[in-house]
């Protein structure tokens, strides 16, 4: 809930000012050169195969084998189908308004099923006095039990399941990554009407972050007392969830692909050339995600929120790191961002490798993975590679020189504000309007993009970004001071319930 809010008031500033349309494509503006700009995008999509698409893919099939019957792979055949018929044909416009429709699906959804689950179990304090006593059939020793912390979000920093000082910095570390850096979330921003429009989305994007605690966490622990050993199925909540998911990481995939890797390579493809490659791209992530749902099943003993955490947690933060600083660090330049990410990942890989060959073992069940390799916390994990990371990036950058001031209007924090043009760092790539496809037209068709983002209306095409802006069209002041208050309440009410459930 907090860090949704860094990305209205602290992230899309930046992104709009530079008018970029993906985010390698501000790294690359930031740093020049152009490896690192290709390096982000490949990984971003290796990201996407790994943690997005497969465990949608996975969950949903599990889901609709359950509810439905249906083999594995026919469910997810299903689940495809019908995501990639509205995500190919009506673009970005489409998904946003199907996921209007489908969030309202699942707020009521969900609600009905609370309502129902809490009231059968005698409300909230029928549920702390029963979860407890829930036991599976045969449960011998310590395995399938409660735990006993089961009600507090800020559990034991060694023992905990998800430690407290991992929840508050290892996944704080990559939230941000998720919510102020991800192609699937930013993509939405950039295609704003104004900065106050964003903010508002933002800010109710933090209020409907409020919802999953009442509407899924104490639900299936509700549902856990209800029907001891079996999981609770939400048919409507769930499907609508997963399309909405499957659909935005399409569109997000085919813009990252197009802009980011297939355009280095063919530079002067034509609209129709691009548009084709990214839906062929979408089709070959697809059959990469169906062949990578073995290593989902059998990757932490199947718990999925495990699986994704920690994976984001062995390659997230050195991108995440590499973003804080390039925003609000001026002195870090192209070569200690570049060698940050690379050490970052190899740091992560040494982790990861390791982990899934040989395995973290499940409760009773003792893993192979040494306790010098797999034994700390991949939450804790998550926070010192963050760390590592910056350090490595600040240390190599303080070896280079520093990038002019001239190259960094409207790119870094401090500068976000300054109207001197700016000189792109890469002369010679093409910009906007230069290499005879506008990047927004290009964008426009792989993802559907319905409007033209207000980043790339900020200055005349042609100019890159680099020409002084011209002035934007003036914010809403009312609107403007209801999306600040909004804030500060949305902050005040996450402050009382993690002082609440803490």
């Amino acid at each position: 809930m907090f860090i949704v809010l860094l990305l209205g008031w602290a992230f899309v500033p930046i992104y709009l000012r530079a008018g970029v349309t993906t985010m390698p494509e501000y790294l690359g503006k930031r740093f020049g050169g152009g490896r690192i700009q290709l390096y982000l995008a490949l990984l971003s999509l290796g990201l996407y195969v790994s943690t997005k698409l497969s465990v949608d893919m996975y969950s949903g099939a599990i889901f609709i084998q359950e509810a439905l019957g249906w083999d594995l792979y026919a469910a997810v055949g299903a689940l495809l189908a019908v995501t990639a018929l509205y995500t190919v044909t009506g673009g970005l416009a489409a998904l946003m308004y199907a996921d209007l429709v489908q969030t309202l699906i699942i707020v009521v959804g969900a609600s009905v099923l609370a309502g129902y689950a809490l009231g059968a179990v005698g409300g909230y304090e029928g549920l702390v006095e029963r979860y407890p006593l829930a036991l599976p059939p045969n449960v011998t020793g310590p395995c399938g039990r409660p735990r006993p912390d089961a009600f507090h979000l800020l559990r034991h920093p060694s023992t905990g399941d998800l430690p407290w000082p991992g929840l508050l910095l290892g996944l704080g570390i990559i939230s941000a990554w998720y919510w102020c850096t991800d192609q699937v979330i930013v993509q939405r921003c950039l295609a704003g009407r104004s900065l106050t429009h964003v903010r508002a989305g933002c800010v109710v994007c933090g209020y409907l972050k409020v919802l999953p605690m009442f509407l899924m966490v104490l639900p299936g622990m509700a549902a856990r007392v209800l029907f001891p050993g079996l999981r609770g199925l939400m048919l409507a909540v769930v499907l609508a969830a997963l399309m909405s998911s499957l659909a935005s990481i399409f569109a997000s995939a085919g813009a990252l692909f197009t802009l980011d890797v297939y355009q280095r390579l063919r530079p002067h493809a034509g609209p129709r050339h691009l548009l084709i490659a990214g839906r062929l791209w979408i089709v070959a992530m697809v059959g990469l995600s169906l062949a990578w749902l073995p290593v989902v099943e059998a990757a932490r003993g199947g718990q999925l929120f495990d699986y994704i955490q920690a994976i984001a947690s062995y390659l997230a933060p050195p991108v995440a790191a590499v973003f804080f600083l390039a925003i609000f660090v001026p002195r870090v330049n192209e070569p200690g961002a570049f060698w940050g990410l690379l050490g970052g990942l190899g740091l992560g890989l040494a982790r990861l490798i390791p982990e899934f060959a040989l395995g973290t073992g499940t409760c009773g069940t003792p893993g192979r993975c040494p306790p010098f390799v797999c034994g700390l916390h991949y939450l804790h994990f998550a926070a010192l590679l963050f760390l590592v990371t910056g350090l490595i990036v600040i240390v190599v950058s303080l070896c280079y020189p520093p990038i002019p001031r001239q190259h960094l209007h409207r790119l870094v924090f401090s500068l976000r504000h300054s109207r001197e043009p700016r000189v792109d760092l890469d002369q010679s790539a093409p910009k906007d309007g230069a290499g005879g496809v506008q990047l927004q037209d290009v964008e426009a068709e792989p993802s559907g993009r319905g409007a033209e983002p207000v980043g790339q209306r900020a200055w005349p095409s042609g100019s890159g970004g680099g020409a002084v802006p011209p002035d934007t069209p003036a914010e809403d002041p009312v609107w403007s001071r209801v999306v600040n208050v909004n804030a500060v309440i949305l902050m005040a009410v996450a402050v009382f319930l993690w002082g609440y459930f803490a």
